[in-house]
C-alpha cells in the first residue's frame, strides 16, 4: 500500500490535462503575436499606401514600421517552437505523463507574456508608424497643420516692417 500511496504522491502533480496548458501557452504566444503583428501592418501600410498615393518617392523610406511589425510575429513563432520543443509527450506504454503542473503553468505564463507583449508592441508600432508616416507625407507636401494669416515675406511676424 505505500507504493500506492507513493506513486499518487509523485505522479499526482503530473495530470494529462497538464500538457493542455502548456499548449495554450504555445497557442497563445504564437497567436497573439502574429495579431499584433497584422495589426501592425495594417495600421502602418493604410497610412503608407495614403502617403504613397500622393508621394511615391516617400514609400521606401517609410516601409521601416511595417518591416518592424513583421518581426514581432516572428518572435512569437520562435517563442512557441521552443516551448512546444519542451513539453514532453507521454512515455509510452507505461501511461505516466511526466510533464507537471507546475511546467504547464510557466509555459501557459511564458506564452502569454510572450503574445500580449507582442499585441500591444505591434498596436504601439502600428499607432507610432501610423502618425510617423503621415508625417512624412505632411512635411513632403508641404501643408501646415498650424494655419498662419501672416504674410510670408514679412518673416512671419506681423510686427515685421
Amino acid at each position: 500500500m505505500g507504493d500506492n500511496n507513493d506513486y499518487e504522491n509523485v505522479y499526482g502533480l503530473c495530470p494529462s490535462w497538464a500538457l493542455s496548458l502548456g499548449y495554450m501557452g504555445v497557442a497563445s504566444g504564437a497567436v497573439l503575436s502574429n495579431w499584433g503583428s497584422a495589426w501592425g501592418t495594417w495600421k502602418s501600410g493604410v497610412s503608407l499606401l495614403n502617403t504613397g498615393i500622393r508621394h511615391p518617392g516617400s514609400v521606401m523610406k517609410n516601409v521601416i514600421p511595417i518591416v518592424m511589425a513583421g518581426v514581432i510575429g516572428i518572435y512569437g513563432l520562435i517563442i512557441a517552437v521552443i516551448l512546444a520543443g519542451n513539453i514532453p509527450s507521454p512515455q509510452v506504454g507505461t501511461n505516466v505523463n511526466v510533464y507537471s503542473i507546475y511546467t504547464g503553468m510557466a509555459h501557459l505564463c511564458a506564452g502569454l507574456c510572450c503574445g500580449l507583449s507582442g499585441l500591444a508592441a505591434g498596436g504601439c508600432i502600428g499607432i507610432i508608424g501610423d502618425y510617423g508616416v503621415r508625417s512624412v507625407g505632411y512635411r513632403t507636401s508641404n501643408i501646415s497643420v498650424i494655419f498662419s494669416t501672416a504674410d510670408k515675406t514679412s518673416g512671419g511676424f506681423e510686427g515685421d516692417e
